[in-house]
This record gives C-alpha cells, sequence and structure tokens, in this order.
C-alpha cells in the first residue's frame, strides 16, 4: 500500500501543511506529489520541503489520484493509461538520464512535462564502462572465479590471455556527454576513438583525435564498441548477428546505455562461436531478466545495471528530479527537460 504523505523522512499521520513552493500558486498548504520510495534516503529535508509526499515503491502499481508530480525510476512505466489516472499531473520527473519508461508524446498531450536527470551521472558512468571494457579485456571476472574455485595451480605463461589496449580502436556509437567521457578516458590508454553520432563533435576530436564515421565502418574497425546512444526505434537491436558477424574477430562489446540496443542471443551466439571475444553489460531489453543463453555465454561480464551506481551521483540524480519537479510546479522552466 501507500507510504502516508510527509514533507520529510519519518512517520506523519494526517495532512501536511507547510510553506508553498516558491512562485506556486499556492498558499499555506503543500502540493501532494508522488515520489520514488526507493530515493528517499537520498534526499534531504530541504529538497521535499513544501511538498507533500506520498512515497511510491517501484513494486506498487501506479495510483489514481490528485496527485500533481511524479517523480518515478526508470522501472515505472507511464502511458496514457497511467497519465489518466492522474489528471491533475504537471509534470514527470524522472530519476534516470533515460525516460523510454514514459509514452512522450501521450505526456505533451496531457500537458505534462517530462524531464530526466542527465550531467549529474555522467563521469560515473563513463567510470563503470571502463570497467567492463578492462574486465572484458584482462578477463578479470575469470580469473576472479579461478582464483575462487581453488582451481589456481599457480602462473602460467599462456592462462587467461587478454587484450593489450595500446595501438586498438575503440567504437562509440554515440557521442554525447557519456560517450565522449568514456572517449577522454581512452586516450591515455593509447587507443584510436571512432564514434558515430547524429551531429560532428569537434571539439571532442580536437580533444582526442577521435574521427567521425558510419555505422558499418564502426563496427568492421572496432577493437572494442561502446554503446552510448540513447533509445530510439531505429536503434532497437542495433547490435544483431548481422552486424556482429562483420565485427573483428576477438571484438569486445560493451553496453551501459540502453538494454533494447542489443539481441541478446545473438550476442551470446557470439560468444559462444568465439567470434566475439568478449561482452560487457550492464543493461538488459528487460530487466531483470536476462536471456538465459546469454547467462550461460563464456566470457560474457554481466552487471547488474551499475552504471550510476554511486552515492554521491545517486544523490545528485535524486536532488535534481526534485528540483525539476518544483520549478514546474513554480510555473518556472525544470532545468532538465526533455527534449
Amino acid at each position: 500500500m501507500l507510504a502516508e504523505p510527509t514533507a520529510e523522512a519519518g512517520t506523519h499521520k494526517g495532512p501536511v501543511l507547510a510553506a508553498p513552493v516558491p512562485g506556486s500558486q499556492t498558499s499555506g498548504v503543500s502540493l501532494p506529489v508522488l515520489v520514488a520510495a526507493e530515493v528517499r534516503s537520498l534526499l534531504t529535508p530541504a529538497d521535499v520541503s513544501g511538498l507533500e509526499v506520498t512515497w511510491l515503491a517501484a513494486s506498487e502499481a501506479t495510483p489514481r489520484g490528485p496527485w500533481v508530480a511524479l517523480a518515478p525510476l526508470l522501472t515505472r512505466r507511464l502511458g496514457a493509461a497511467e497519465l489518466a489516472g492522474l489528471p491533475a499531473l504537471r509534470i514527470v520527473a524522472n530519476v534516470a538520464v533515460g525516460y523510454d519508461n514514459v509514452d512522450v508524446a501521450a505526456a505533451r498531450a496531457c500537458g505534462v512535462v517530462v524531464t530526466n536527470t542527465p550531467g549529474v551521472l555522467t563521469e560515473a558512468t563513463a567510470d563503470l564502462t571502463w570497467a567492463l571494457i578492462l574486465a572484458c579485456a584482462r578477463r578479470l571476472a575469470e580469473g576472479a572465479a579461478l582464483v575462487r574455485s581453488g582451481g589456481w595451480t599457480g602462473w602460467h605463461p599462456e592462462q587467461l590471455l587478454g587484450l593489450d589496449l595500446a595501438g586498438r580502436t575503440l567504437g562509440l556509437l554515440g557521442a554525447g556527454r557519456i560517450g565522449q567521457a568514456v572517449g577522454r578516458r581512452a586516450v591515455p590508454f593509447g587507443m584510436r576513438i571512432r564514434y558515430v553520432s547524429r551531429t560532428a563533435k569537434p571539439e571532442f576530436e580536437a580533444a582526442t583525435g577521435a574521427v567521425r564515421t558510419d555505422l558499418a565502418q564502426l563496427f568492421a574497425g572496432a577493437d572494442v564498441l561502446s554503446l552510448h546512444t540513447p533509445a530510439a526505434p531505429e536503434l532497437q537491436r542495433v547490435v544483431d548477428a548481422a552486424r556482429l558477424a562483420t565485427m573483428r574477430p576477438g571484438a569486445i562489446l560493451v553496453n551501459t546505455a540502453r538494454g533494447d540496443l542489443v539481441d541478446e542471443g545473438a550476442v551470446a551466439a557470439a560468444l559462444q562461436s568465439g567470434r566475439l571475444g568478449a561482452a560487457g553489460l550492464d543493461v538488459y531489453a528487460a530487466e531483470p531478466r536476462i536471456d538465459a543463453a546469454l547467462l550461460a555465454a563464456p566470457r560474457a561480464v554481466l552487471l547488474p545495471h551499475l552504471g550510476s551506481a554511486t552515492e554521491a551521483t545517486r544523490r545528485r540524480m535524486a536532488a535534481l528530479a526534485l528540483a525539476n519537479l518544483r520549478a514546474v510546479l513554480a510555473g518556472e522552466p525544470p532545468p532538465t527537460p526533455v527534449a
């Protein structure tokens, strides 16, 4: 059941009367909002002051009622039916950089603003991407498993040989904030950078030597292919069997962007055949379910969606979502609206 409305962490009985959100049309009565219960401990009292918060757990269905704002997790699907049950809703402030859980067209038709949390998770996600690149290139998961199994018999010159990154090509599918941050980290490793993006990135190119290319050349030329593109219908399962077949034998695939960019069965088959050298995945098409063949595939490093999982980053994400929410309720432009 829904948590009791409250303006701050802790149990509160009855309605909350607090100072209005600055610039809002309310006077003395706080505004009823729904906020993901999972971010409650990441927010400060200042983040929710002047708001009558009902904490909504991810396991609960989206309720019907008079709430004027909703700050959900990426896992909460919000389509026309859910929006119809919230006739007073003015904003969906996603606590995520992604927003494919929201039917943006339906929201706009209802006059509902949609926002996300870009920027604040760029560096953390780029770090995690590189953790996966290194884990795949140097076979860290296999090495750790060997040691823990008790089967390690000592150093051997041919044991778990990996891939040198210096002189190799890093391919970036997408060169937004996160893709560029990943590319910048490749320079000290001595890697060449190729990228695909809707628009050229001259400053990124000048700083890193990156070269813009097309999709076919990106797949064919990358030793490490890292995905950083937002969700788009034309990019669903862009990594499929046909494109995997064009990649260099032994190449590495890394995905910290969107699960639906990858055909998980095709990746599993490419790993089983040895065509694909390794795959490091942090996101999946039907989270938390993962294709059984992928779970069984060799040299697959599979993480539970940890891209932004540092305490400081998650606090900034939660605070930005609430800042977006408060801005819209105050009649002001939100800091990070969805384009």
